[in-house]
């Protein structure tokens, strides 16, 4: 089963499949996908063990749903936050806000998903979700080249990509809700490390 072939079900298969998909994403979060069992994703959703697989063929198919499901809903805001932008700066900005919202907010589970369970996922399985990986790194590399043409961000904006996404992602293990900064304040503040001008 492909990563695009969720919406493709009746209406309240999709939704069963999305209540597996995220009580999926906070116990891979929470227990490791290792360590979580069929019978606790059974659990989490009321469903018998064996009734997951009317839905899911395997556990690692559930395991690459939540990964592609917290990436192409991020890039997707992001895709809706870059056309609303009237500026190259307010490009950059969105990709600040979209990502520390995503990964920090509701979307949380499935990208700390994504980022620390990747070694789980099957050399079979891994094609797929690099692709919807690639298109969001896309929207970044053409948001920080433009920013550059600009005077905004220094010029090696591959190096500088893969600076920021790897330091953004790991706010997940030091950013206290209750801190003394808004996700948004942050957001702001980080992107005031990057600005030149």
């Amino acid at each position: 089963m492909n990563t695009h072939e969720t919406l493709t079900h009746a209406p309240e298969e999709n939704s069963r499949r999305m209540e597996l998909i995220e009580a999926a994403a906070k116990l891979f979060r929470d227990q490791g996908y290792e360590r979580t069992t069929v019978r606790d994703l059974g659990n989490a959703v009321g469903l018998q063990s064996g009734s997951l697989f009317y839905h899911f063929r395997t556990k690692e198919e559930i395991l690459v749903a939540v990964m592609a499901r917290g990436i192409t809903r991020t890039t997707e805001q992001l895709e809706r936050a870059i056309a609303a932008a009237d500026s190259p700066r307010a490009k950059l900005a969105a990709l600040f806000h979209v990502h520390l919202n995503s990964l920090l907010g509701d979307n949380q589970a499935a990208l700390e998903v994504m980022l620390y369970e990747w070694r789980s996922v099957s050399d079979a399985a891994r094609p797929g979700l690099i692709v919807l990986r690639d298109r969001y790194e896309a929207l970044w590399q053409t948001v920080l080249d433009e920013a550059a043409t600009h005077g905004l961000v220094r010029q090696d904006t591959r190096l500088l990509r893969r600076t920021l996404l790897g330091s953004l992602h790991w706010s997940v293990q030091w950013y206290r809700k209750d801190g003394q900064l808004s996700v948004d304040e942050l957001a702001d503040h980080m992107l005031g490390l990057v600005v030149v001008s």
